[in-house]
């Protein structure tokens, strides 16, 4: 059983407003939000006018376990999770095996409710032969369902017209797409390749896993979508052409299609390969300035729906590999609240839009149960912020399994003081609570 909590004078940051209140949490949820509320509880916290903001939802993280956890854990990374401010995540079943079987996807549920320290969700995987074993998902118990429109990281391509038709127009639950086309990738990697050979530098990745890549891909799901009425979720966008896929002119619970942002294609642009080559190095890509200054006003103007990290660790090792060698991806989710408060602190993005992307937007999105605001009858999932503290990442405090960050060095303002996972006090003052585990997060069907 979950202890009772009291937070006071919290600035609340909750559907468009900021007000001061206090904060009553018991049996795991928000009992009453009041100006002032005496009731005693078996944890106070006096937040002394720091920010109180609804747990982070990262609907895109990949936690490598099964069978690749020398890079990151479900344990692992969980909790690197929850010290930087996010409560529920949304995992992706390129792991080993894969997550393509309704028992090796429950099997993950089952470590998660042993080791998760976040609330945790994890998308069934499809491939060319299992469209029938996806079918069966349960959309109240299971985020979604991903499909691979581009190799990526793993062997799950889906490339069959004829499956992709079926899952598009019989999918029980939300279709997510990492949308990529396979061929011109590998057109572009043999030209690069047959001129470079293994000398070929990070800084060619946006241009072998090009604009025109990613357009032919997100253009192909959005179309299959329209014309099947998929309820369909496309992950990263990275390029202004493919911006005008979307729209703003549905409000987000009657969107059938919508579409994330990561904070790295939010950040970094293609000048940053020649400091951090390999270490940012993602697929897609991380492309030129004009299309990273795209993205964050389509996301203020509601084209873009949802901000995440794509969390995906890899081993400094793997990293220093050439670059045909070395793994796409990059560790994020400690690092993701921060990313945004520079945003913030530059004037571009207000604190109220930032949670409306990073925590309103998934839950309206992936229509979770009772999760994603602060109100009062809703799961605690919470997360005291001071806006103002500045820190410096380092080895010491980088708390990925793999233990490097492409933000090493860097210092940022804006520190999570203390995280609420499902009403369990799981991280305050620097230190893990590990007495109680996160929960499997629901849906509306």
């Amino acid at each position: 059983m979950s202890k009772t909590i009291l937070i006071r004078n919290a600035r609340i940051v909750n559907r468009g407003h900021i007000q001061e209140r206090d904060v009553y949490v018991r049996k795991g949820r928000i009992e009453r939000i009041e100006r002032s509320i005496s009731t005693p509880a078996e944890i106070e916290l006096d937040a002394q006018g720091n920010y109180l903001i609804p747990g982070i939802i990262d609907d895109q993280v990949h936690f490598r376990e099964p069978g690749l956890t020398y890079k990151g854990t479900i344990a692992s990374e969980s909790r690197a999770a929850v010290a930087g401010g996010v409560t529920s995540f949304m995992e992706m079943p390129n792991v080993q095996p894969p997550s393509t079987t309704q028992e090796r996807l429950e099997a993950k549920y089952q470590i998660a409710a042993r080791t998760s320290l976040a609330n945790y969700s994890f998308y069934m995987g499809t491939t060319n032969d299992n469209l029938d074993e996806v079918l069966r998902t349960d959309p109240k118990r299971v985020c979604g369902i991903k499909v691979f429109m581009g190799s990526s990281t793993g062997n799950m391509l889906v490339d069959d017209p004829r499956v992709l038709e079926r899952l598009f127009a019989e999918a029980p639950t939300l279709v997510a797409t990492h949308c990529e086309d396979e061929t011109t990738v590998r057109q572009n990697m043999a030209r690069y390749q047959q001129r470079y050979g293994d000398q070929i530098k990070a800084s060619y990745h946006p241009r072998i896993r090009s604009t025109k890549a990613c357009w032919l891909s997100s253009s192909f799901a959005v179309e299959l979508a329209k014309r099947l009425g998929t309820r369909l979720h496309v992950l990263h966008l990275t390029t202004r052409d493919e911006l005008k896929l979307f729209d703003n002119q549905l409000p987000l619970s009657k969107k059938r299609i919508t579409a994330e942002v990561c904070v790295h294609h939010l950040y970094f642009h293609s000048k940053h390969y020649a400091r951090l080559g390999n270490l940012i190095k993602c697929n897609p890509a991380i492309k030129s300035k004009v299309h990273r200054d795209a993205l964050l006003p389509a996301l203020l103007n509601d084209i873009l729906d949802v901000v995440a990290t794509d969390h995906a660790p890899h081993t400094l090792d793997e990293k220093r590999l050439p670059y045909p060698q070395a793994p796409s991806g990059l560790p994020l989710i400690q690092h993701g609240l921060n990313i945004m408060l520079e945003l913030f602190h530059a004037g571009k993005i207000s604190l109220e839009k930032i949670v409306e992307k990073m925590a309103h937007a998934p839950a309206i999105a992936f229509r979770l149960r009772e999760r994603g605001f602060i109100d009062e009858g809703y799961w605690a999932d919470l997360v005291l912020l001071d806006i103002e503290h500045r820190w410096t990442v380092a080895p010491v405090n980088i708390l990925y399994k793999c233990g490097w960050s492409p933000f090493e060095g860097h210092t940022f303002r804006g520190k999570v003081l203390s995280t609420i996972v499902s009403g369990h006090l799981a991280w305050h003052n620097g230190r893990f609570n590990e007495e109680k585990m996160g929960e499997r997060l629901e849906f509306e069907a």
